[in-house]
């Protein structure tokens, strides 16, 4: 069953973040986030978005949820 690769995204939420030319603390202010920890969470993939801030992502980055999220085949 495949499950999400969480450093994988990270690293897929941060380049398309650099390929936008957004800064944290314009992600930080779309997904209405208090401090922008949990962005650099992100990015480091130690957490993953909840699915409001993937859709907000998605709408930021111009691009679907399958962009952003990375899966892998764990079994």
């Amino acid at each position: 069953m495949p499950q999400i690769d969480v450093l994988a995204t990270g690293a897929r939420i941060k380049a398309l973040a650099g390929e936008k030319g957004l800064k944290v603390t314009d992600i930080q202010r779309e997904c209405g986030l208090g401090t922008p920890q949990t962005v650099f969470k992100w990015f480091r993939g130690a957490t993953v978005p909840s699915i409001d801030n993937l859709v907000n992502l998605a709408g930021l980055f111009g691009v679907g949820l399958d962009d952003i999220v990375v899966y892998s085949d764990k079994e």
